[in-house]
C-alpha cells in the first residue's frame, strides 16, 4: 500500500511532537529557510498554502507583510489544530484560515489565488504530477508559486554526513519523542526517495508552470523552487 495514502492520519499522530522536533532535529534552520524563501515573494492580497500544517509558513508570510489573507489546505486536523492555536496566539485569526481538504483536488476556482506556497508538503503528495496541476490550476495567470522541500548535497562528504544523520540518527530520535515507531522512519524515505534540482524542475514545467527556477540552501539540503502561473494568449 502507498504510505502516501494515509498521510492524514500519520501526521495527526505525531502533530503534538512535530514543530518541537522539526526545529530540534534542524537546529532551528528550518526558520531561517523559510524566513528566507517568503522574503522573495512578491507582496500580494491572495495567497494559498498548501499543506500548511502548524502554519510556520503561513505565519512568516504574514509577519512579513506578503498576502493580506492567508489560506491554508490540508488533510491533517491535528496539524491545523495547532497551527490555529500559534495563529491566535498572534492574533492573525482574520488573516489565516484553515481548510481540511486535499492538494490532489484543491476546492477553489481557477485563477482564484495571486500567490501558491507549500513548505516540506510536495513529496507527500500521492500523485506529485495532480497536485502541482491543481495549485497552477488555482493560481492566476503570472502569479507566484514557492515550494521548500529537502534535497541532498553534492558534497559527497556532506551527503555521506547527511544521510547518515537522516537514515540512523532522525528516525530514532523521532521515534523516541514521538512515541510513534513508523512516523519518522516514513518521513526519512519521503526524503530519498523524492526528487529535486532540476528533476522537479521539469515536472513543474510539465505541470504548466513557466520562469521555474530553484536555489538551494545550507550545502542544498533544502531546496526553494519559484515558478510563474503561465500567462493566458
Amino acid at each position: 500500500m502507498n504510505e502516501k495514502n494515509n498521510i492524514g492520519s500519520l501526521f495527526n499522530r505525531i502533530a503534538g511532537s512535530y514543530d518541537r522536533l522539526n526545529h530540534l532535529l534542524s537546529l532551528n534552520i528550518d526558520k531561517k529557510w523559510r524566513k528566507k524563501a517568503v522574503k522573495r515573494l512578491v507582496p500580494c492580497q491572495n495567497l494559498l498554502d498548501v499543506a500548511i500544517g502548524t502554519a510556520d509558513l503561513a505565519i512568516e508570510v504574514v509577519q512579513q507583510g506578503k498576502a493580506q489573507h492567508v489560506t491554508g489546505i490540508d488533510l491533517s486536523t491535528e496539524m491545523m489544530k495547532i497551527g490555529a492555536e500559534k495563529v491566535a496566539k498572534r492574533n492573525m485569526q482574520g488573516q489565516i484560515e484553515f481548510v481540511e481538504g486535499s492538494a490532489l483536488a484543491l476546492p477553489y476556482p481557477d485563477g482564484h489565488f495571486d500567490a501558491v506556497t507549500c513548505a516540506y508538503g510536495v513529496r507527500n503528495f500521492s500523485d506529485l504530477d495532480q497536485g502541482l496541476r491543481e495549485m497552477r490550476r488555482v493560481l492566476q495567470p503570472g502569479g507566484q508559486l514557492m515550494i521548500l522541500e529537502f534535497s541532498y548535497p553534492k558534497n559527497r562528504f556532506i551527503a555521506w554526513v547527511y544521510d547518515l544523520y537522516f537514515s540512523h540518527i532522525l528516525p530514532k530520535i523521532g521515534q523516541w519523542l514521538s512515541k510513534d515507531k513508523t512516523a519518522y522512519g516514513y518521513l526519512n524515505r519521503s526524503v530519498k526517495n523524492f526528487i529535486w534540482g532540476e528533476a522537479m524542475a521539469e515536472r513543474l514545467r510539465a505541470a504548466g508552470f513557466r520562469d521555474v527556477a530553484y536555489k538551494t540552501m545550507s550545502c542544498g539540503i533544502t531546496t526553494a523552487y519559484e515558478a510563474r502561473g503561465k500567462l493566458e494568449i
